[in-house]
């Protein structure tokens, strides 16, 4: 079942790479602050590095200007994640997460199945708002699209 607007964020292992690859927790990543998280399918993909993950970069400042902290996730390991962040000029402050075992998108119900494309178990393309681990705004694509999901539609519905 899909997580809903008003539930706890569930608790699960995430991976950054930082001086090594770390562990962090959902519980800790969220708790005490208003966050916003999208998810790709995946790192290097097309859509992704030149659509979703650029509009956030462009909307960084706006959401710090809100008090809002942002993070993407991807069902990557966090070598991949830390490579894709240089790439793309990721500011430092924009957490760049590594959901490698697909499970946090799992415990989300958001995963998807994306072996036809040699891609195996992904996280569907969504954004979600929450404040201390609750969320408040959850916006899932359709296949394929990219509208409600994006920087610019996840700070028109948080304001």
């Amino acid at each position: 079942m899909t997580i809903q607007i008003g539930t706890r964020i569930p608790d699960t292992s995430l991976s950054v790479l930082t001086d090594g690859v770390q562990s962090i927790t959902s519980r800790d990543l969220f708790a005490g602050r208003k966050l916003v998280l999208f998810c790709v399918p995946g790192a290097f993909t097309p859509t992704c590095s030149e659509r979703h993950l650029p509009g956030y970069i462009e909307a960084y400042d706006a959401f710090r200007q809100r008090g809002i902290d942002v993070a993407c996730i991807a069902v990557n390991d966090a070598y991949v994640m830390a490579a894709w962040a240089k790439a793309q000029g990721v500011p430092a402050g924009l957490q760049m997460l590594a959901d490698g075992n697909a499970q946090f998108v799992r415990a989300l119900g958001l995963e998807m199945d994306a072996s036809k494309y040699g891609m195996g178990v992904r996280g569907k393309r969504f954004a979600l708002y929450a404040e201390d681990g609750v969320v408040k705004h959850l916006a899932v694509e359709a296949p394929g699209e990219l509208r409600v999901s994006s920087a610019a539609a996840m700070l028109a519905a948080i304001d």
